[in-house]
Parts: structure tokens; C-alpha cells; sequence
């Protein structure tokens, strides 16, 4: 073993997502040449539902940065070098320090597959997207940028002064247990070289293999190489007839930047990733396997709106975040505690209901990166200065883009503020996983009848969505209308708990 071998140590990129397959590096805290100590934070990375630093585990230099910033590296993947031993002098041979290797693999090889992967077969596992279950799709990777020299193709003159095209070496040939040996592409009997996820992709979008030109190591077919296949000839863009709007707003991905269009273009594409991504997954897979059902109720929320005013003058509420949401919050873990059968989850694989005897109370929140529903753990057993502080921190967190996969799992129920928007009240489709999801309007001052005359109150609308394999219509009834009761005479926040 030569002393660059025992010296070098790689860092991999970990799975910081419970079976998340790939994170994009979003940002470098060192460079080649720095010194690095157990436990520091070199980089930052995002995988589809959070941002998250990436501490180091040895001591050393900083040999080399194997990615650049914003490329997606499977889980599994060296991502940095780092000199175990610097102060025993300069490596013996080995590339210079900082560069990135000429090889460096899109996908671990099969013999260093991370845990939990297919077992050898050469497909690799379905990514777990956090808080949102199996994902059913497969995941398509951001366009990596080949290294200088990798499949490049020599030009040189021929005798009459014109570039004529040399191809490069082929690379060895990846075997593919399943299909028989690689040979330009193609199987020993004629296949082409594809991973089973690859020829599903192909199947549903309608392509033929056999037509698709390969990219992949020893002549495999990839995700890539069939969406571009799929791809339309590009169209010259159509000059719209009216000048563009001065100041227009930008479209806002979570992550995602917009492709440059001409400036006469009538439609911006913009890559589907990231926290969009996930949810969109997410979404699909609620509204299509869990039965939904909604209620609404509109509710005279005067007294509570009052209360707020109060408890923000309270000295024990001091500093905290105190507003309608809370008392929402708190109105419905009541409703919760007086019907507990509603707050359960539904366990398709064992045919059983799992009624929770805790509740994770997530809170929908709008972020620069998207939508995310992180949620307070054991919310049931807070105080009201306890709720308060937590969903202040919560709130807090996730706008700083600060999120942790920890914090959006196991949730139980959820609230989605619509009213911030102006909005009066929706059909919220439910996290996956949880029985039910409480969407709260805006407050404003309506005419209402208030003891035998009509007079301007506070009033908003509920809307309960829920699981109607867990939640019948005489349950999920009662749930709402307690929810309502409990905002209307707050003084029951006393009574009932």
C-alpha cells in the first residue's frame, strides 16, 4: 500500500435524509490546503427537503474538493480528500492537490453501493423523500459537467487541412448481471444496456431503447439519455406581440433557477427539483391514495381576537410569538384530545389503523426554497408559552431555509394558515401519513348576528380535510365543530383540558 493510500481519507456523502438518494452541494466552507478538525463543517448540501452542513469526521488537509458547488452527487460518493498525516511532507505521486480527479463516478460502483441498496442487481433503491414516503418516480439528475479529457474526442488534421473527428478509448465495460455483457450499448443478446428504472421511464414515455444513444459507462443507457430522446426538436421561439411587462416578476422555483429564454420568448421552463419536487410527489400520492373528505365551518372568533390582544400584554407571554395561528393550534389539540380515534395514520401494508397516542402538529410554511411542513413535536403536551416558543422557533427556521429532515418527520396532523394570503378558506390535501389537516382563513369583520343583532364581528372559515378510512363523517364533524366552540368561547381552552 503506498503512503498516499494510508494518508488519503475520503469523506462521503452521507445519507442526511433516512434514505434520501442524492443532495446537491450548495456551498464549500474549505478549500484545498485548509486545515480541517473532527466535528468542523466543510460544506452545505440540500437534499430534496432540507438544507444541511456536513461536518467532517477526521482531522487533517484538505487534499482536494471532488464536486464543484451546485452539483448533485449520489449518496455514497467521495465528495472530499483529506490528508490524514500533512506534517510527514508532500504526497508520494498522486494528483495535485485541489483538483478534481478525471474519473470521478456519477454513481458509486456497484461493490461500494451505500447500505439498503439493491443487493448487486444494479438498480438502485427508490429514494425515501423525507416526511412524504417512497417516491414513485424516478429522479431526474441535474446535467453533471464532464471532466476536462473524460469521452472527449481528439480533432486532428488530416491531409486536407479539414478537422476530421478521432473517436477517444472506449471505457472498460460495465457488466449488467441481469442482461448479459456490455457491446456498444447492447446486451450479449441484443438488449440494450439499460437499469430497470431506465426501461420503465423509456415504457412510460412511449421510447424505443434501441433508438436511444447511450452515455453511460460502458455503453449504458440512462435517465438522461432517454429524456433527451423524448426531448422535441427545439422550436424558433414565436415573437409575442406585445412587449414584455417592465419589472415583471421573476418565477420562483424552491431551488431552481429559470433556463435563459430569448427575450421575444412566450414561456420560461424551469427545472422541477429540490423542495418543488418533493412536494408535488408528495401531493400526488396523498390525493391519489387517501380518500379525502372536507368540512367547513364559519366561526365568530371575536372573543378569541381579543384574547390575543390580551395575551400580548401578558409579562408571561413576553417575546413570544403570539397571534390567531396560535390559538388555532391550541384549539385544535384540544379538539384533538377530546377525540383522539381522529389522530392516527393508516398502515396499508398490515392492514391496521395506528391511533397515536402523541401529536406531531405540523405547520405548513412558505419558504424561498417552497412549501415546507416541518412540525412540534409532542405539541399535545405544551402550555401556551410552550406552543408559542416552539412554533416561533419553527416559523423561524424554516424561513431561514435552516429546516432539518428530523423536524418534518412523524407527523401526525397538520395546519396550513391560508388567511396570511387573504384568503378566506380552501380543500387542503393531507401530508401523507397523517389523518387530517386543518386549513385556517383570514379574520375579518363581517356583519353578524350577536346576541339577537346584527353587528360587525370577527369571523373566519375552517376547512377540515381528512382521511375518510380513518375519519368518518360524524367524527371528522364533531372534530371541526369543537375546533369552532373552542375559538368562539376561548374560556373553553380552560374547561376542556
Amino acid at each position: 500500500m503506498t503512503e498516499s493510500a494510508t494518508r488519503i481519507r475520503e469523506f462521503k456523502m452521507p445519507d442526511v435524509g433516512e434514505g434520501l438518494t442524492e443532495a446537491e452541494i450548495l456551498k464549500w466552507y474549505v478549500q484545498a490546503g485548509d486545515t480541517v478538525t473532527d466535528g468542523q463543517v466543510v460544506c452545505e448540501v440540500e437534499t430534496a427537503k432540507a438544507a444541511v452542513e456536513l461536518p467532517i469526521p477526521f482531522n487533517g488537509s484538505v487534499h482536494e474538493l471532488r464536486f464543484e458547488e451546485g452539483t448533485t452527487v449520489d449518496v455514497g460518493t467521495a465528495i472530499i480528500a483529506v490528508d490524514t498525516d500533512p506534517s510527514a511532507g508532500p504526497l508520494d505521486g498522486g494528483a495535485p492537490a485541489g483538483t478534481v480527479p478525471a474519473q470521478a463516478p456519477s454513481t458509486p460502483p456497484a461493490a461500494e453501493a451505500p447500505a439498503g441498496g439493491d443487493g448487486g442487481g444494479g438498480e438502485k433503491r427508490q429514494p425515501v423523500l423525507v416526511g412524504y414516503g417512497v417516491a414513485e418516480s424516478p429522479t431526474k439528475r441535474r446535467p453533471r459537467k464532464q471532466p476536462s479529457g473524460q469521452g472527449a474526442v481528439q480533432r486532428e488534421l488530416n491531409g486536407h487541412g479539414e478537422a476530421e473527428s478521432v473517436p477517444a478509448a472506449a471505457p472498460e465495460p460495465v457488466a449488467e448481471p441481469a442482461h448479459g455483457t456490455a457491446a456498444n450499448g447492447f446486451a450479449a443478446e441484443g438488449r440494450p444496456l439499460a437499469k430497470p428504472p431506465v426501461r420503465k421511464l423509456a415504457k412510460d414515455l412511449g421510447i424505443d431503447l434501441a433508438t436511444v444513444i447511450p452515455t453511460g459507462p460502458g455503453g449504458v443507457i440512462t435517465r438522461e439519455d432517454v429524456h433527451a430522446a423524448a426531448a422535441p426538436a427545439p422550436a424558433r421561439p414565436v415573437p409575442s406581440r406585445e412587449p414584455a411587462a417592465a419589472g415583471a416578476p421573476a418565477a420562483r422555483d424552491a431551488g431552481a433557477e429559470a433556463a435563459p429564454v430569448a427575450g421575444d420568448a412566450r414561456e420560461t421552463r424551469i427545472p422541477v427539483r429540490g423542495v418543488r419536487k418533493a412536494t408535488a410527489q408528495a401531493m400526488v400520492n396523498s390525493a391519489f391514495t387517501a380518500p379525502h373528505v372536507t368540512e367547513f365551518v364559519t366561526v365568530d372568533v371575536t372573543r378569541t381576537m381579543k384574547l390575543v390582544r390580551e395575551l400580548k400584554q401578558d409579562p408571561d407571554m413576553q417575546g413570544l410569538r403570539v397571534n390567531p395561528l396560535l390559538m388555532v393550534a391550541k384549539a385544535f389539540l384540544v379538539a384533538l384530545r377530546r377525540h383522539p380515534e381522529a389522530n392516527a395514520s393508516w398502515d396499508e401494508a398490515n392492514q391496521e389503523i395506528v391511533q397515536k397516542h402523541y401529536v406531531n402538529l405540523g405547520i405548513a410554511a412558505a419558504t424561498p426554497r417552497g412549501l415546507v411542513v416541518p412540525n412540534i413535536k409532542d405539541a399535545h403536551a405544551k402550555t401556551l408559552p410552550e406552543l408559542a416558543e416552539s412554533l416561533g422557533e419553527l416559523v423561524a427556521t424554516a424561513r431561514e431555509g435552516k429546516t432539518s429532515p428530523a423536524a418534518m418527520q412523524g407527523g401526525t396532523v397538520t395546519i396550513t394558515n391560508v388567511g396570511v394570503f387573504g384568503v378566506d378558506t380552501g380543500t387542503p390535501i393531507l401530508n401523507p401519513g397523517e389523518s387530517a389537516i386543518l386549513a385556517f382563513g383570514q379574520v375579518r369583520q363581517q356583519p353578524w348576528v350577536h346576541k339577537g343583532k346584527v353587528k360587525p364581528r370577527d369571523v373566519t372559515t375552517l376547512a377540515l380535510s381528512f382521511d375518510h378510512r380513518l375519519v368518518d363523517g360524524e367524527l371528522g364533524s364533531k372534530l371541526l365543530a369543537d375546533v369552532a366552540a373552542v375559538l368562539e368561547h376561548p374560556r373553553r381552552l380552560m374547561t376542556w383540558t
